[in-house]
């Protein structure tokens, strides 16, 4: 069983995106920071992506032990 290594990277253009280490295919997750958001978070930006990263990994792993929820038949915008 093979197993992945994992890589938070920030692009050239500023983009932030978790990808597998051996750089193959499409990145798991991207996130961009609006110009605004750069303007407040400074040097900050990377830490701010890693706990988003971290907490959406955690996310995961607790929805991984929860019952799936039926979906609806009709799409429907969420606001969360």
């Amino acid at each position: 069983m093979s197993s992945s290594f994992y890589e938070i990277v920030m692009l050239p253009d500023g983009e932030v995106v978790l990808q597998r280490a051996d750089e193959k295919g499409e990145p798991l997750i991207r996130i961009n920071f609006s110009e605004e958001a750069l303007y407040y978070l400074r040097e900050g930006s990377m830490d701010v992506a890693k706990a988003m990263i971290d907490a959406g990994i955690d996310a995961v792993e607790e929805l991984g032990h929860e019952p799936a929820a039926e979906e609806e038949e009709s799409e429907q915008r969420v606001l969360h």
